[in-house]
């Protein structure tokens, strides 16, 4: 519906755009009659998790042989779901800025931002995103729940522990893997 945005400007060309435009706004809404199949279109085609079919087989590095083999997500566990979004994750940073597998140190850029992307995960499924992610030779910022650090702590040098004492303002404490290690042990603030 979006074709030829770039063409001449001129009335016919608003008239169009504004016709476009409304018939799509209908189809929202749902028109008389097709209220059922318009909803059933606007769940698909506003929900970018429609958009793609894929498919992705798990392989013996060894042999090639496949051993899982994953269409969508149906019927697989919570975690083989996460260990195929991590998977899908990874794949989707490499193929756009064309990274490397075990690249320790590059020129380009490599920095990932992960909001609580571990919270509910299993310890297994969060091991394999920093394993795969570390594949890549990505920096990471990794923002988690206090409860997923030691998961995490193999994979990071430094910690910025947040917390709120009071109620009333947080304050942010930076320190290295080893500091946050020691203060631990002794109890954080």
């Amino acid at each position: 519906m979006t074709n030829d945005s770039l063409a001449a400007e001129g009335d016919h060309y608003s008239e169009q755009r504004f016709l476009d435009v409304k018939r799509l706004i209908e189809r929202f809404r749902g028109r008389e009659g097709y209220a059922d199949t318009d909803k059933s279109w606007t769940a698909r085609v506003t929900d970018v998790r429609n958009w793609f079919v894929f498919s992705a087989s798990e392989r013996d590095a060894e042999t090639d042989r496949e051993w899982e083999h994953y269409s969508d997500s149906d019927g697989k566990s919570g975690g083989q779901k996460e260990k195929l979004a991590y998977t899908i994750l990874a794949a989707s940073l490499a193929y756009q800025f064309g990274l490397a597998w075990g690249v320790e140190k590059s020129r380009d850029f490599r920095f990932a931002v992960i909001d609580e992307a571990f919270g509910r995960g299993s310890d297994v499924s969060t091991r394999y995103a920093l394993e795969l992610f570390a594949k890549l030779g990505l920096q990471l910022l990794i923002v988690t729940p206090l409860q997923k650090v030691h998961v995490i702590e193999p994979y990071v040098k430094a910690i910025g522990f947040v917390d709120n004492p009071t109620g009333t303002s947080s304050r942010v404490q930076t320190m290295t893997i080893e500091d946050y290690r020691a203060r631990r042990d002794t109890s954080l603030p």
